[in-house]
């Protein structure tokens, strides 16, 4: 199902004060007089698109204003990788925009529901709504191939292309970095190979930095620890008034307390056998004290091995496994660089593998484009007679570039001619916006059914035309209707009677406020807005939007 447009709703933006719309598919035609607010409808929308927000905007009075807009559609599914990737919920049916700033904060954004950046709703808004004003025709200004590759449905050719062509400078960037000044090169090697060295020679093991400094500390510890053990030991056992002779003392003064009174032989075990405690605490301090091994020439090899660590994280990272990972980079790009002329060699190989398959990609891609250019031209030149350019020229004309760029061998400039005798010109040296209105209606009709955005919005495009071009303009409107949802915003009777639905914007001024508001009208209402804007409500004026409606597809 394509995407449509089906609610838009404004609050406190200009002089709308709150205006929900919803709208169907087809070409929907807004009509009003001058000034009563249509260009808001406009606002809202670039506001969505991601044009900058303007609190002057901001309704008097209000603080906060919110556009919103709600897509419907299946095709929307196709938007889901791009919302994914940014963090955004992906479309079931709908696709959801809101915009909101204030006067006392900043702006804010979010689609289905996420906050969003405002490049994120730009991207966005360039798969969904292409507007075109008076003044707004600046895709059509730029010598591009979009529109000539979407008329000839190139897409996937263009991105094969562009495929290759990445493939291309990547090897070409990659080339031309190892391809660097001898004296240059030959620097790099010896740092590589300094550090290289200097992380190889020091036989590094993953983990082994703990282990280390562990026995390190233990180590450099063994002359105090030996102090320690012993004196308590000495302490407890060897000195003359150590804790285990005035133990033996106490312990015989017991015993002659016991034979006198011999209920007190119940201190006599627990005494006894604090004494056999004590003396295994003895002799296993005084045996910890001999098997720790005081050796200075291990202490200094670990006290280097420390350094060494500290030297090597100083310098390559900040701990022994990424000096490591450090020097097996350096080991690669070092064997890499010595192996330039090997490497060098394989790279021009791949190169001119990539570049083939390129210039096959690319000349496919060409041949496209030359069988459609002159269809493409011819269409337009159609569609431009029925607007009334009977004698104009249009070209989509292809010129091959000096060489490759991303979009192709080519770039298409489109020329155009109004009248005859005069030669073909850009569309930029086009002055007059009624010429370059119709011109784009003539393009956007030609690329009716190619064109994959799905809004397309036109804001008075229909400028400095009347009659039977006027005619022409809302048949041609009408018939883009059927491929696309179509907006225009529009003075002329003829392009509104020719919408499948009609909506006008009034205003009206309540307690010395003033207010727009938006309505939807059909059958009399319509017949008499159309009889307005054809110069009255006369009995011949309603006669003729009468006629009008009743000519309409």
């Amino acid at each position: 199902m394509p995407a449509v447009l089906t609610l838009l709703r404004i609050k406190n933006l200009a002089l709308v004060e709150e205006l929900e719309w919803q709208l169907g598919p087809g070409f929907v035609v807004v009509s009003g007089e001058t000034g009563a607010g249509k260009s808001i409808i406009i606002g809202a929308l670039q506001l969505l698109l991601g044009d900058r927000a303007d609190k002057s905007l901001i309704r008097t009075g209000a603080d906060l204003c919110t556009v919103e807009a709600v897509f419907t559609g299946s095709e929307l599914q196709k938007l889901n990788p791009q919302l994914l990737e940014a963090g955004i919920e992906p479309c079931e049916n709908d696709l959801v925009i809101k915009r909101s700033f204030s006067l006392s904060a900043g702006t804010r954004q979010f689609v289905n529901g996420s906050p969003t950046t405002l490049s994120i709703l730009k991207n966005l808004g360039d798969e969904l709504v292409d507007l075109h004003g008076p003044h707004d025709h600046q895709s059509l200004l730029s010598p591009e191939l979009s529109l000539l590759d979407s008329f000839a449905r190139a897409e996937e050719q263009l991105e094969e292309y562009r495929k290759h062509y990445q493939q291309l400078q990547t090897l070409l960037t990659e080339h031309a970095a190892l391809d660097t000044v001898e004296t240059a090169r030959e620097q790099e090697l010896d740092l590589l190979r300094h550090q290289t060295n200097e992380i190889k020679s020091a036989n590094l093991v993953a983990g082994e930095e703990e282990e280390i400094e562990k026995r390190y500390k233990l180590v450099s510890s063994s002359k105090r620890l030996i102090e320690l053990a012993n004196a308590v030991a000495n302490k407890l056992s060897e000195a003359d008034d150590s804790v285990l002779s005035q133990l033996a003392e106490t312990q015989r003064l017991l015993r002659e307390l016991e034979k006198i009174d011999n209920s007190l032989a119940q201190f006599s075990s627990p005494h006894a056998a604090s004494i056999v405690e004590l003396s295994e605490i003895a002799r296993a301090l005084s045996n910890y004290a001999e098997k720790l091994d005081l050796d200075p020439e291990q202490l200094a090899a670990l006290e280097q091995r420390v350094s060494l660590f500290e030297t090597l994280k100083r310098k390559y990272g900040g701990s022994i496994a990424e000096v490591i990972a450090f020097g097996e980079r350096a080991a690669e790009r070092m064997q890499k660089i010595e192996g330039r002329d090997a490497e060098l060699e394989h790279l021009a190989r791949e190169i001119e593998d990539v570049r083939a398959q390129m210039n096959r990609a690319g000349e496919a891609l060409r041949k496209l484009r030359a069988k459609a250019a002159p269809k493409l031209s011819e269409n337009i030149r159609r569609n431009l007679r029925d607007l009334g350019f009977r004698q104009s020229e249009f070209e989509a004309k292809l010129t091959a570039l000096d060489e490759p760029r991303p979009n192709g061998f080519d770039s298409v400039e489109l020329l155009f001619s109004p009248n005859p005798g005069e030669p073909l010109k850009p569309l930029r040296a086009i002055a007059s916006s009624g010429e370059i209105s119709r011109l784009m209606l003539a393009i956007k009709s030609a690329l009716a059914a190619h064109d994959a955005i799905p809004l397309l919005v036109f804001d008075e495009i229909d400028t400095n035309v009347g009659g039977e071009i006027a005619h022409a303009v809302g048949a041609k409107m009408q018939t883009l209707g059927r491929e696309h949802q179509v907006i225009c915003i529009t003075h002329l009777p003829h392009v509104a009677a020719t919408a499948s639905s009609h909506f006008v914007v009034t205003k009206e001024v309540v307690r010395g406020r003033t207010y727009s508001q938006l309505r939807e009208v059909s059958g009399k209402g319509r017949q008499e807005e159309i009889a307005r804007m054809l110069g009255g409500k006369s009995e011949s004026a309603l006669q003729l939007a009468a006629s009008l409606l009743k000519g309409r597809v």
